[in-house]
């Protein structure tokens, strides 16, 4: 009996941990459709690609789960750029990639 309830809470753990990145993942797409978009270029194949994961201090000082991404856009349908987003739970704390319409 002690083993299926250690079981059922390594399978709650687990279905967590995939949850929050997926969710991650999703608010990263996002992120990188809406400056694709106020920049006026092109989120290429319509995902970002999770590049980096690490423990960080959030500002309440309790420590939280960092997720990099990258993604790729365009300006011209030819030329390739690599983005790169950074987020801290749900909050955005770094980006590089497009800007602003040319």
């Amino acid at each position: 009996m002690p083993s299926l309830i250690l079981l059922m809470i390594v399978g709650a753990a687990a279905f967590a941990w995939w949850s929050a990145a997926r969710a991650a993942a999703e608010r990263a797409v996002e992120v990188g459709r809406d400056a694709c978009r106020d920049a006026g270029v092109q989120l290429l194949d319509q995902t970002v690609h999770a590049t980096g994961l690490r423990l960080r201090r959030r500002h309440d000082g309790r420590l939280g789960v960092e997720r990099s991404f990258r993604f790729e856009y365009s300006d011209d349908g030819m030329q390739r750029y690599i983005g790169r987003l950074v987020l801290r739970g749900d909050e955005l704390v770094a980006f590089t990639g497009p800007t602003r319409a040319r």
